[in-house]
């Protein structure tokens, strides 16, 4: 059961650079690299792609703040510190967003803050155990791409699913409910602007410019039509504050919400990741290993401080590459600047961002799944084997379907998994599973050996191979070949 990569091309490898000799010479090629990677990366692209996940944090992140289940001062502070970490380790515009799952049950089962914090620890030690001990690869190893091309389709068609949710929540076109901020009209037009130039993202930063007038009807929403007791941006020195689980917190985390995040982490956050880095940064793949500490160094240290569970993703880094992030620019920027408003505007910023309309951030989110979706199309990449090919198709299907039907990753991976160790067994034990529909029945033997007619209007007899196997392909071909004969 063989997983199928994308090939490297061999003009990537001829022309790679000779690696330096002495350590000296490595930190001054290594300087010279990320300092021309740092001056092509400062255009308004990398900007706008910076922006491609708010989709996934912001509704995240406000919903935990706003019940007092995180952090926003930490949240904001840390997510900008681990954006600019992460860009320095991986040089690319690695992805920092929420962990979804423990987001998702916090809001449901109205954890405490402390659980909170013990579930993303708890989730980190676990994935920052298995890349310090590189037992990850064993899971990566035995993971075929079918199955973890299925598990990016199915994070994308959930993506879409949430994004729906997101739009439904502004208001209908027209009628007495309509309000001006948050309509159908406003998801229309960034669906729009999204796809026109949905292939000049570098030159056109549409995330930026949605993001911008997203901002401007925060604002003006906020400032003449607030909601009560709102809240206004004040600017002042923002502090954080040490946050201590107790025992019970901690017990209660784990196992309510740790034991859910840590497969979708594993191989979504990490495996998934991996696979799609190399698929669009194939100079500077990110390892697995380096992928899982990273998860694991950020919420042992940020949930401390009542930060939100955060984690990498592979759809965040679609949707940052789609919106124009080609360097680790974009997110050292994005970090700076959460970082900013995290330490002089902090917890104030909740209210601006509870009058964000859903309809912008929804289309937005839709577009981050439709990008990492989109790399389902090469699960058959190098793959001759027109049998082989069908069942890379097959069990990445039921990889997506079960995820998306029983909303978890782990689900999707076993059930994907099950299928193609079943299609593995059956095509070396039991032969080709075509065999059968490939020998030709009596009474198909009889038609093909009737004549055919050809252009000139003669008959060119075509003999059945009785006992042999032969396709429509073949006779196709033989027809092929005599037809100069007939001229």
């Amino acid at each position: 059961m063989s997983q199928q990569v994308l090939p490297i091309s061999h003009s990537q490898e001829d022309h790679s650079p000779s690696p330096p000799k002495g350590f000296v010479d490595s930190i001054k090629a290594d300087a010279r690299d990320r300092l021309q990677s740092f001056k092509s990366g400062f255009r308004l692209g990398e900007l706008s792609g910076s922006l491609g996940d708010l989709g996934t944090l912001l509704p995240i992140m406000l919903s935990l703040s706003l019940t007092g289940q995180v952090d926003l001062t930490a949240s904001l502070i840390f997510g900008g510190l681990w954006n600019i970490i992460t860009g320095l380790t991986f040089r690319m515009p690695m992805c920092v967003q929420p962990m979804k799952s423990i987001a998702a049950i916090a809001l449901t089962t109205h954890m405490s803050i402390g659980s909170v914090m013990s579930a993303g620890m708890g989730v980190s030690a676990v994935v920052m155990a298995l890349g310090l001990t590189r037992t990850i690869h064993i899971v990566q190893k035995y993971t075929p791409m079918a199955v973890i091309r299925g598990i990016q389709l199915g994070t994308a068609i959930s993506f879409g699913g949430k994004a729906a949710e997101l739009v439904k929540q502004a208001k209908s076109f027209g009628g007495d409910s309509w309000t001006w901020d948050n309509n159908y009209e406003w998801a229309v037009f960034a669906f729009i602007v999204v796809f026109i130039f949905y292939y000049r993202s570098k030159r056109i930063p549409t995330a930026m410019i949605l993001f911008t007038i997203g901002l401007i009807i925060a604002f003006i929403k906020l400032y003449t039509n607030p909601p009560p007791k709102a809240i206004y941006p004040k600017i002042g020195v923002y502090t954080i504050r040490v946050t201590v689980p107790t025992w019970e917190e901690f017990k209660h985390g784990f196992v309510s919400a740790s034991l859910g995040q840590i497969p979708l982490t594993c191989l979504n956050s990490v495996i998934a990741l991996a696979a799609l880095a190399k698929d669009l940064f194939p100079e500077r793949p990110a390892g697995t290993p380096t992928i899982a500490v990273s998860v694991g160094m950020m919420n042992l240290v940020g949930c401390f401080f009542g930060s939100i569970p955060f984690c990498h993703g592979s759809g965040g880094l679609a949707a940052q590459y789609r919106f124009g992030a080609r360097t680790e620019v974009s997110i050292i920027i994005l970090g700076l600047l959460k970082i900013f408003f995290g330490l002089f505007f902090g917890s104030s910023l909740s209210g601006l961002i509870a009058s964000y309309p859903s309809a912008i951030l929804g289309v937005m989110l839709f577009v981050s799944g439709i990008e990492l979706g989109a790399v389902a199309r090469t699960v058959n990449d190098g793959v001759v084997d027109d049998q082989k090919r069908h069942a890379n198709f097959i069990v990445m299907i039921t990889t997506a379907a079960m995820l998306v039907g029983f909303k978890n990753d782990g689900i999707g991976f076993i059930g994907g998994l099950v299928a193609a160790l079943c299609f593995y067994i059956g095509s070396k034990y039991m032969g080709s599973m075509d065999d059968d529909a490939q020998v030709l029945t009596e009474q198909q033997t009889a038609t093909v050996s009737t004549p055919i007619s050809t252009s000139m209007g003669g008959n060119v007899p075509v003999e059945g191979h009785h006992g042999k196997e032969e396709d429509h392909y073949s006779v196709h071909k033989t027809l092929s070949s005599r037809e100069p004969e007939c001229h």
